[in-house]
């Protein structure tokens, strides 16, 4: 979805808990089937990649090629360290009921430290005409996108959220 897409919308709340969630599903179940019927344990390691492979060509040719949204504002998550973290636990245990758990919250808890690097830097807060705001946020007001609801960028106004703990009027 959109805190998938946007640089301004990776934030620590959201994105960390909706994309995981979301991106775990059909790793998992490709895993299930390869090791259930070919017993190879790479299953969620090639579902992730190939997926990732269509995010950047989607990413590219809709968001550069038709619109010219610089492709560094529009990145997908690395989520290449959660699959083959996910086939690791598989490998080790030979339990889909222990990968279920163990493997799927290892996903989910290893997804932001992976992802860090590329999102630490645009959670550098600067200061814009007076006001305190990410340097993600500023790309957001940069580069105005015609589908996005710009009434949530008037609640989270400079989104303080990001130096503190929630959003602050």
């Amino acid at each position: 979805g959109d805190w998938d897409f946007w640089t301004d919308w990776k934030d620590r709340r959201l994105w960390v808990t909706v994309v995981p969630i979301v991106a775990d599903t059909f790793p998992a179940a490709v895993q299930a089937f390869a090791w259930g019927r070919y017993r190879v344990p790479w299953g969620a390691t090639v579902c992730v990649l190939g997926l990732l492979f269509g995010e950047w060509v989607n990413r590219y040719f809709n968001f550069w090629g038709w619109t010219y949204f610089p492709v560094n504002f529009v990145f997908p998550p690395q989520l290449v360290p959660s699959a083959i973290l996910l086939d690791v636990v598989l490998l080790l245990s030979n339990s889909y009921t222990f990968t279920a758990v163990a493997g799927a919250m290892g996903w989910g808890l290893i997804f932001y430290p992976s992802n860090w690097p590329v999102i630490g830097p645009l959670h550098v807060p600067v200061e814009y005409n007076g006001m305190m705001m990410t340097l993600a946020d500023l790309q957001g007001y940069h580069y105005v996108r015609t589908g996005t609801p710009e009434y949530i960028r008037m609640v989270e106004k400079g989104t303080l959220r990001t130096f503190g703990k929630d959003v602050a009027p």
